[in-house]
C-alpha cells in the first residue's frame, strides 16, 4: 500500500538517514532538482572532492545559505544529508525559524547490512563498515528529541516502504489565495452582538436565526463573504451570540475568523490554565457559564483552532488580529503568531500601564493590503495600503467593516459603551493636514499602492529631476489630480516597408483574450489633461483655489498649456460646452476631468519644432540640391556617379517628405483661434471615476462636446473590430491606411471595454500604431531604407510596455482617491510618481 506523506508547500526538509539508506534516490525522485541542497554537492564545491570531510564546515555554510535563501523567497528547500546528529540538525531548524518556516523531517529506517552493500557498490565512497555502524549507533541514540528540537512533523519510512511513497504537498492553512472574495473585513467585536447584526444588514447580509430566535448565519444575496479579525470575546453583553453567529458562518462558508489575543486567553481559561482574569475576560466566563456545556465545549475547540492570519485573493490581501509585517505574510512560526495576536510593543508602557505598541504600520511598504484591529482608535483610516478596523464598538466607539476590494469603509455607532477603555480614543497615526505636501514622502526610494499593479516604486534617482519640475513648473498641486501614461507602440510589423501595422496590435489583445477593439484616430498634438469646476465656489470647495481659477488645461509634465487671461478663457469655452452638453447634472458632479489632446502640435512644441525638427529639414533641403548639382556637374564631365546621384536624389526626396511631415501638424494660430481640443476619456467627476465604463460611452460624451462648441472641440474618428473577426480586421488595418495616406499619424488600439474589472491583472490601456510618414519625424528621413529599417525592426517594446502600465495603474489610483476626496498628499503621490518614472531610461522614439 502507498505510503502518503504531506508536507506543507514552504517548509524545510530535513532528510535524516545513514549513508547508503537511499536519501538522494527519494530525494530525485519526489523533489525538482533546485529544490535538492546536498551537503556532497556543497563539498564538491568548496573543494572540488564531494568526498573531502575536512571541508564539512564550509560545505554546511553553503547549504545554510542556500537554504535561507530559498525560504526567504519562499521555496521549499530540502536538505540532502545525513543530519543524524542534534548540531546539525539545530543549526538548520535554526534556519527555518529565521525564516518563520516549519521543520520536517523524513527519517530512513533502512538496516546497516544494506546500507553497506550500497556503499560498497559505489566507486565514489571508500569508507568502511565502522563508519556506517558509527552513524547508525548515532542516529539510533538521538532521534527521540527531534520534537523538542523544534521539527514539527516527521515520517518514518521502512526500507520496504522507501520505493512506495507519494508526497503531497499541501497548503498551509493560512494560505487562502485562491479565495478571491469580494469580502467584508470586519474590526474587533468584543460581544457586541446587536452592533455586529446590525451592521451585517448595512452590508446587506440577511442573517438567519434558529428556533429560539438567535443569529446562527448571515448570508450575502451576491456571495459576498465575511472576514473577522479576531477579538469576537470579553468586554461586551453577549460574548455567546457573537461566537453562535460566527461559527455558525465559518460552517455555511459565509466567513473567515482570524484568532485575536481575547480568544487565546479565553481557549487557556477554558482549559483550565493559568490566566490572569482582566480586560473583560471575566465577562465571557460568566456569560458562558450560562450556557450548555457542549455549546462551551464546541466554543473552546473552534476558538482553539483559530488561525493566526490569512492570506487572501493570490496574496493581494492579508488580514491578521494585530497587523502583519510583510516578510511575515503566509508563514508559520511561533513569532509570526505572537505579533499577529498582540503586534509589536517597544518594551515600554504609557501613563495608563499598557504596552507601547511599535508603528509598524507606518514603515510597511509590503505589496498586500494589511486589514487588522486590536489597537481601537475613533476613526479606519489608511497607512501605507494597511487599515486598522477596530474603532472601539464596546468602548462606545462604532464598528466598522472595509469592503473589499472596493475599499469602502462601513460603520455603524455603537447602542452605548458597555466597557469604560483604559485609555482614551487615540487616531491610528500621527494627524497629518490633507492639504499637507511633505518632501519627506517623495524623497529617497518611495512608492504607492496601487489597485491594478501593486506597489509601484519610485527610485531616488527618478524621484529628484521629478520634484524639480513639480516645484519649478507644475500647477497648483491642488489641480494636479492625474498625469496621463505614456502610450506603448506595438511590436515591429512583418510587413514588409513598413515598420508599425495594425496586424501587431490586435495580435497582442488576441493574446489576452481581448474580444473586441476600438481605434481611434491619433491627433498629432500635445496630450491635456482638463480639469474644470462647474464655478468658483465648487473650485474653492474641491480644489481649495485661493484666487480666482475655476479650471486648468496642463500637460503630461503637469505644466499650464496658458497661462493668465488666455487660459482662463481656454476653461471658460470648455465649461460652457461641458454645460451646454449636460454634462454637470448627468453626471452629478460640480467637477469634472477629462483625458485630451490639445492641437496643433505647435501650439507647444513651438520649441521642439525650430530647435529639432525644422533645423534638420532646412539643413538637408538646403544640401541636397547643391550636392545633387554637383553630381550633376560630375555627370556631365563623364564621371560614372549615377549611383551615387540615385541615392541622394533619394535622400533630397525623403528630406522633403520630412520637412511635409512636421507641417502637416502645425498651423497658425491666435490667441484660442485655432486651437482644439479632441476628447477622448471622461477621467473622473465628484465621487466617481470611468475607466470601467466602455469606449464607446467616453466618445459619445466627446462627440456631445463637439456639438457643444465645434470650433473649440474636434472630432474623433474611430473604427471597432471583432478579433475573432478576419473581415472586421482587415476593414481596420484598411482605414488605418487610408488615414496615414491622407497625412494621418495613426491610430491608437484600445480595449472597447476599457478597464474590464474581472480581469486580475489589466491589459495595455492602449498600443499606437503610427504611419510611415509620421515615423519619418521620429526615426529621421532616410528610416525607412532597407537596412536602417531592419535594424529598426529589432526594437524592443518591453520596457516601454511595462512603463505604460505601472503609469496607467499610477493615473487610476490619483483619480480614486481624488474622486473619493482623500488628502491632497494621497492623490498627489500618484500624480509625482507618474513624473518620476518619466525620468527612467528609455528609447525616446518608441
Amino acid at each position: 500500500m502507498t505510503r502518503r506523506i504531506e508536507i506543507p508547500e514552504l517548509a524545510l526538509v530535513l532528510l535524516i538517514g545513514i549513508s547508503g539508506s537511499g536519501k538522494s534516490t527519494f530525494a530525485k525522485r519526489h523533489f525538482l532538482g533546485t529544490e535538492i541542497i546536498s551537503s556532497d554537492a556543497a563539498r564538491g564545491l568548496v573543494s572540488d572532492d564531494e568526498n573531502d570531510q575536512s571541508a564539512t564546515a564550509d560545505a554546511f555554510d553553503v547549504v545554510h545559505y542556500l537554504a535561507g535563501k530559498r525560504l526567504a523567497r519562499g521555496k521549499i528547500a530540502v536538505i540532502d544529508a545525513t543530519n543524524i546528529q542534534p548540531a546539525a540538525r539545530q543549526s538548520l531548524v535554526a534556519v527555518a525559524r529565521a525564516h518563520d518556516v516549519l521543520p520536517v523531517a523524513i527519517i530512513f529506517d533502512v538496516p546497516e547490512k544494506v546500507c553497506l552493500e550500497r556503499t560498497r557498490a559505489r566507486d565514489d565512497r571508500d569508507f568502511g563498515a565502522d563508519v556506517i555502524k558509527r552513524q547508525a549507533a548515532t542516529m539510533r541514540r538521538h532521534l527521540k528529541g527531534l520534537g523538542r528540537e523544534g521539527i514539527r512533523a516527521t515520517h518514518t519510512l521502512s526500507a520496504a516502504e522507501i520505493d512506495d511513497v507519494d508526497i503531497v504537498r499541501t497548503k498551509l492553512y493560512n494560505d487562502l489565495r485562491d479565495e478571491t472574495g469580494p469580502f467584508d473585513v470586519i474590526g474587533d467585536v468584543h460581544g457586541c452582538r446587536a452592533e455586529l447584526e446590525t451592521l451585517l444588514g448595512s452590508l446587506g447580509y440577511a442573517v438567519t436565526r434558529d428556533h429560539a430566535g438567535r443569529a446562527v448565519d448571515a448570508v450575502h444575496p451576491e456571495g459576498r463573504r465575511v472576514v473577522l479579525v479576531g477579538d469576537l470575546v470579553d468586554r461586551g453583553p453577549d460574548t455567546p451570540g457573537v461566537l453562535r453567529l460566527a461559527m455558525g458562518m465559518v460552517r455555511a462558508g459565509h466567513a473567515f475568523v482570524v484568532s485575536g489575543n481575547h480568544e487565546a486567553k479565553l481557549v487557556r481559561a477554558l482549559s483550565r490554565k493559568n490566566v490572569t482574569v482582566s480586560h473583560g475576560l471575566q465577562d465571557s466566563l460568566d456569560q458562558l457559564a450560562r450556557e450548555p456545556h457542549e455549546f462551551v465545549a464546541e466554543v473552546r475547540e473552534w476558538m482553539d483552532g483559530l488561525i493566526s492570519h490569512y492570506v487572501l485573493d493570490g496574496g493581494r490581501l492579508v488580514v491578521s488580529h494585530a497587523g502583519l509585517i510583510e516578510k511575515y505574510h503566509g508563514r508559520a512560526s511561533g513569532r509570526v503568531r505572537a505579533f499577529c495576536l498582540y503586534g509589536d510593543t517597544t518594551g515600554e508602557t504609557d501613563e495608563y500601564g499598557l504596552p507601547v505598541r511599535y508603528p509598524w504600520a507606518n514603515e510597511y511598504r509590503g505589496k498586500a493590503m494589511v486589514l487588522y484591529g486590536h489597537t481601537p482608535a475613533p476613526t479606519a483610516e489608511w497607512v501605507n495600503n494597511t487599515m486598522c478596523l477596530d474603532t472601539g464598538c464596546v468602548f462606545g466607539g462604532s464598528l466598522t467593516a472595509l469592503r473589499y476590494p472596493e475599499r469602502e469603509v462601513v460603520s455603524i455607532p455603537a447602542e452605548r459603551m458597555y466597557y469604560e477603555p483604559a485609555r482614551p480614543l487615540v487616531p491610528p497615526v500621527e494627524e497629518r493636514e490633507p492639504g499637507l505636501l511633505d518632501i519627506e514622502d517623495v524623497l529617497g526610494t518611495s512608492g504607492v499602492e496601487t489597485a491594478l499593479a501593486g506597489r509601484v516604486s519610485v527610485r531616488p534617482e527618478n524621484a529628484a529631476p521629478a520634484l524639480e519640475v513639480m516645484s519649478r513648473f507644475a500647477i497648483s498641486p491642488s489641480w494636479l489630480i492625474y498625469l496621463p501614461p505614456t502610450m506603448a507602440p506595438v511590436d515591429a510589423s512583418a510587413v514588409e516597408g513598413v515598420l508599425e501595422h495594425p496586424t501587431e496590435a490586435f495580435s497582442a489583445f488576441r493574446k489576452h483574450k481581448v474580444e473586441r477593439v476600438v481605434c481611434e484616430e491619433k491627433h498629432m498634438g500635445s496630450r491635456a489633461v482638463v480639469v474644470i469646476a462647474r464655478d468658483l465656489e465648487a473650485a474653492r470647495r474641491r480644489f481649495d483655489e485661493r484666487g480666482e481659477r475655476t479650471g486648468v488645461v496642463y500637460t503630461r509634465t503637469g505644466r499650464e498649456f496658458f497661462a493668465g487671461d488666455l487660459g482662463a478663457e481656454l476653461v471658460r469655452r470648455i465649461t460652457a460646452a461641458a454645460e451646454g452638453a449636460g454634462l454637470f447634472d448627468e453626471l452629478e458632479t460640480d467637477w469634472l476631468a477629462f483625458d485630451a489632446e490639445l492641437l496643433p502640435w505647435s501650439a507647444k512644441a513651438q520649441g521642439l519644432l525650430r530647435a529639432q525638427y525644422a533645423q534638420v529639414g532646412a539643413a538637408a533641403r538646403a544640401s541636397m540640391p547643391v550636392a545633387l548639382a554637383a553630381l550633376e556637374a560630375a555627370s556631365a564631365r563623364g564621371v560614372d556617379v549615377d549611383a551615387l546621384r540615385g541615392r541622394f536624389a533619394a535622400r533630397d526626396a525623403n528630406a522633403r517628405l520630412f520637412v511635409d511631415a512636421y507641417r502637416r501638424y502645425c498651423w497658425p494660430v491666435d490667441g484660442l483661434d485655432g486651437v482644439q481640443l479632441a476628447v477622448f476619456q471622461v477621467l473622473a467627476a465628484e465621487a466617481a471615476t470611468f475607466e470601467e465604463r466602455e469606449h464607446a460611452w467616453h466618445m459619445d460624451i466627446a462627440d456631445r462636446l463637439v456639438a457643444a462648441n465645434g470650433d473649440l472641440f474636434r472630432t474623433t474618428r474611430r473604427t471597432y473590430a471583432s478579433l475573432d473577426s478576419e473581415d472586421e480586421c482587415a476593414a481596420a488595418s484598411a482605414w488605418w491606411e487610408e488615414l496615414t495616406a491622407a497625412g494621418g499619424e495613426g491610430m491608437v488600439v484600445k480595449p472597447a471595454l476599457n478597464l474590464d474589472a474581472s480581469r486580475a491583472q489589466p491589459t495595455q490601456p492602449g498600443l499606437k500604431v503610427r504611419g510611415a510618414e509620421y515615423l519619418r519625424i521620429i526615426y529621421g528621413p532616410d528610416y525607412l531604407d532597407a537596412d536602417h529599417l531592419k535594424t529598426l525592426k529589432n526594437r524592443s517594446v518591453g520596457r516601454k510596455r511595462s512603463l505604460a502600465s505601472r503609469e496607467y495603474a499610477l493615473g487610476i489610483e490619483g483619480l480614486r482617491r481624488a474622486a473619493a476626496g482623500e488628502p491632497l498628499w494621497r492623490v498627489h503621490e500618484c500624480a509625482f510618481s507618474v513624473l518620476a518614472l518619466e525620468s527612467e531610461p528609455m528609447d525616446p522614439r518608441l
